[in-house]
């Protein structure tokens, strides 16, 4: 398994700002409203030709904020996975009641602990680090993650526990996110996927505010899950932080293979359920429609015929998406969504011979022959495939301005009835022959 660093600490002292100054990217949500983290972030970090995981956590404080109970416990399983703690205090506040209390947590931990004391932001600040000795910890290290301050030392410090062995993720897993409208069952699926609480799961729409990585495998497959905020309609979305996680959720979207779209079985689709799939077709992602909370669903024996029918009814430019039914709740058909994943993945990467491809073009052309479009005829000559993720297809013609969108559809349509593209769009591209 990767090496992984677990950034803790109490609310609002930098932590997701630290994140991304050793990611290098904006990837943890960071506003002035503490507790604004409250799910674990993983992402990936290099130092001195050195790869290793950061995992960001939620605040840890000894109020009653909402979701703290969680937050802790999330903050425990980054400890308990982590092979160094960095724990972040603030330099400009002072020690708090909150540091000594997360002092002790860390004590009982065999984990190293870094001490990092942000918020140090130029060197009449420096001496602000001796209170921290008192927390018992190890040394010091002054940060400013704003100002870019200290973080090489830190990733010296950090890359000293690292073993030779310590390796990375597999690159050949299949990744795919889990995306859909707040509230549909998103982070409960992904957490009986996984088989262990790894997402806060509440009651409340919009609880997951960032997009989450987690390796695992299964039958001998890697896979990489990426749990997303839900996608809120445009012109609904409200706070900055709203604003972040629809971006993130998006970003997590582009760096999937496949996407999983999960609807409310028990409310029904609705608009925004269209909008978040407009987003998939946009992005060229392969998908599988997850209708969940089945178990909720009065229903008879034709009951998920009639749904398949109005999800393709609702979801044409998805047409191609295998559509499975389960309950995150009750653990119930979860095993449907896997095959789905793998067929829709085989697909997304499928080759075709040209030869194969080009007796199909010519078969598609001699059974509907090109109309006269824009005073022109078109003559199409020859087919390649030149990309997979998703299929790329060119087809050169005399004229591209001669094929009418519905002869380009038609095309489209004879190629899916040809090869088995179940789960993955395809891409076609006109180009005028040289």
């Amino acid at each position: 398994m990767p090496f992984k660093v677990a950034i803790v600490g109490r609310p609002n002292v930098g932590k997701s700002s630290l994140f991304n100054r050793l990611v290098g990217e904006r990837l943890s949500i960071t506003d002035d409203m503490p507790g604004v983290t409250r799910d674990r972030i993983y992402a990936k970090a290099e130092w001195l030709t050195k790869n290793f995981r950061v995992i960001d956590t939620g605040g840890i404080d000894i109020g009653d904020a909402p979701f703290l109970n969680q937050i802790k416990a999330q903050a425990q399983v980054a400890m308990d996975e982590a092979d160094v703690i960095v724990f972040v205090v603030d330099g400009k506040v002072g020690l708090s009641d909150s540091d000594y209390y997360i002092a002790k947590l860390l004590y009982k931990s065999e984990t190293p602990v870094i001490l990092a004391v942000n918020k140090i932001d130029d060197i009449n600040q420096v001496n602000n680090i001796y209170e921290f000795y008192a927390l018992g910890l190890s040394e010091p290290i002054a940060t400013s993650a704003q100002h870019g301050i200290g973080i090489g030392d830190l990733l010296d410090r950090i890359v000293s526990y690292m073993k030779e062995d310590d390796i990375e993720y597999d690159e050949d897993a299949i990744r795919f996110c889990v995306v859909g409208r707040p509230n549909v069952g998103k982070s409960s699926l992904t957490n009986v996927i996984l088989g262990e609480e790894r997402v806060i799961v509440s009651e409340i729409s919009g609880t997951t505010r960032d997009a989450i990585d987690t390796q695992f495998k299964k039958d001998r497959k890697e896979y990489v899950v990426i749990d997303t905020a839900g996608i809120k309609k445009r012109g609904k979305v409200y706070e900055n932080t709203d604003k972040y996680s629809v971006l993130r959720a998006l970003s997590a979207l582009e760096r999937s293979d496949v996407a999983l779209l999960v609807l409310d079985g028990e409310e029904g689709i609705i608009e925004q359920d269209k909008h978040v799939a407009g987003y998939i077709a946009e992005y060229y992602k392969a998908v599988v429609i997850v209708v969940n909370k089945w178990d909720a669903v009065l229903k008879d024996e034709k009951t998920m015929r009639k749904m398949e029918k109005k999800v393709k009814e609702e979801f044409k430019f998805l047409d191609y998406a295998e559509i499975v039914f389960v309950s995150a709740k009750d653990n119930n058909r979860i095993q449907t969504i896997f095959p789905a994943i793998n067929h829709a993945y085989d697909n997304f990467q499928k080759q075709i011979q040209t030869s194969v491809l080009n007796d199909l073009m010519h078969d598609a052309v001699a059974m509907n022959p090109t109309p006269i479009f824009n005073h022109g005829k078109a003559q199409f000559n020859y087919a390649t495939q030149v990309a997979i993720k998703p299929p790329t297809f060119i087809m050169f013609v005399n004229n591209p301005d001669f094929v009418h969108f519905s002869y380009t559809r038609y095309l489209h349509n004879q190629l899916r009835e040809a090869i088995d593209f179940t789960g993955t769009p395809i891409k076609l591209i006109l180009r005028k022959k040289a």
